[in-house]
């Protein structure tokens, strides 16, 4: 037998072997993923929208616009890209360490990818236009290459991809007039749903290359920070945990808050030329929030393990709110494809058509409310030894296995 033959594939690590840092990542940060994305459904008669967030006036929205844009929006997407990238080197090392070759791999990934493409898309055609899991397929199919480049290549690629995604982000968010809205996308106000899923995939198609330029960079450090075991052995990366946490996230809060006073209507005239280079700061310094956010995560599950360096013996137990979030981390893509049931039932004009009428802090209580269900739900399938089905089928296609 060769040791590209499929049957030495290793499969799929199980719950117990994971380790607690990404999962505690991953399960808190769909909190800023849900707060994130919906504000992207609010389309207000007559009031202008900068990145899909329409133009406040309320003290109690212009509170929330300036918390999101300066914690939340374009800084946690930038973690997930990482953990994606950090995730496929995991992959990798455990099919090496199986005896599978590169080619055996690369083709496993690539398989991953196009299946995760696909569920993407029918996550966009079905029920959230704002997908992102076919943008991170796409960086799976075509940066593949990227887990043998050296250290070097990885931080100059990560760099330029960074520049240019930043760049793209703020001619995207350009402030749009309200009566844009049905031409920049016309499924918010279609009321036939069968055309409105045609819309999507339009969209889609558009959005998931844009996407995946804009999230290439972090990907890349999340290839980068794998190849360290940055998040297994935070223990050995302590003094640069700390220096990221310190510097990232005020950097990040503070690169955020021009374009978060544009949308608080704190800055007037929120024109073209005002607009696009803050959003480019925005997006610039969400490269520092994102890491940011996992450095902080990781210091925490070190201390939860007693890893620190002279605390020796301080491991503490898991609580149940911190084995809910390991819960809902491993199961984190059936915990965003849940969320996005939530939506398509709140915002579509064929349904609740709320989005003309929610207001911004309403939409974030309906983004906590949500998150903390699909806690709850996941913390009730680990209690009930239940692994997340999306999770099991992605699983089950890529390795062509049982899960």
């Amino acid at each position: 037998m060769t040791a590209t033959s499929p049957s030495i594939v290793s499969g799929p690590v199980s719950t117990g072997g994971r380790a607690l840092g990404p999962d505690l990542a991953r399960g808190l940060m769909l909190l800023f993923i849900a707060l994130a994305n919906t504000h992207g459904f609010l389309h207000w008669p007559g009031v202008a929208t900068i990145r899909n967030m329409p133009v406040v006036s309320s003290t109690a929205d212009r509170i929330v616009a300036i918390f999101e844009l300066c914690l939340v929006d374009g800084r946690s997407y930038t973690m997930f890209a990482a953990l994606f990238g950090y995730g496929m080197v995991q992959i990798r090392r455990r099919q090496e360490n199986a005896g599978a070759t590169w080619p055996a791999t690369r083709k496993l990934l690539r398989r991953r990818g196009w299946w995760l493409l696909g569920l993407g898309f029918l996550h966009a055609v079905l029920l959230y236009y704002g997908d992102i899991l076919a943008a991170y397929a796409l960086l799976a199919l075509l940066l593949v290459a990227s887990l043998r480049w050296s250290t070097r290549r990885l931080l100059i690629h990560a760099g330029g991809w960074i520049v240019a995604g930043a760049l793209l982000y703020g001619l995207v968010s350009s402030p749009a007039s309200p009566e844009s809205a049905a031409s920049i996308m016309p499924w918010s106000v279609e009321h036939n749903p069968l055309k409105a899923m045609g819309f999507r995939v339009m969209g889609i198609v558009v959005s998931a290359p844009i996407l995946a330029i804009t999230a290439a960079g972090a990907f890349l450090l999340g290839v980068c920070a794998a190849r360290l075991r940055i998040l297994e052995e935070p223990e050995k990366w302590l003094p640069l945990l700390r220096r990221v946490v310190w510097i990232g996230i005020p950097v990040s809060a503070l690169g955020g808050l021009p374009l978060a006073l544009y949308v608080a209507g704190v800055l007037p005239d929120p024109a073209f030329a005002n607009v696009v280079p803050a959003a480019v700061l925005h997006s610039i310094t969400g490269f520092a929030g994102g890491p940011a956010y996992a450095a902080l995560i990781a210091l925490w599950a070190m201390r939860l393990h007693g890893n620190q360096p002279g605390r020796a013996g301080t491991a503490q137990r898991p609580g149940r709110i911190v084995t809910a979030l390991q819960a809902t981390g491993q199961r984190s893509l059936t915990c965003y494809l849940s969320q996005s049931v939530v939506w398509a039932i709140v915002f579509p004009p064929y349904l609740l058509d709320l989005g003309h009428t929610m207001t911004l802090w309403q939409s974030a209580l309906l983004a906590i409310g949500t998150w903390i269900a699909t806690v709850l739900l996941a913390d009730w399938m680990r209690r009930a030894g239940i692994r997340g089905p999306f999770e099991v089928l992605l699983r089950k296609l890529t390795y062509r296995k049982p899960a």
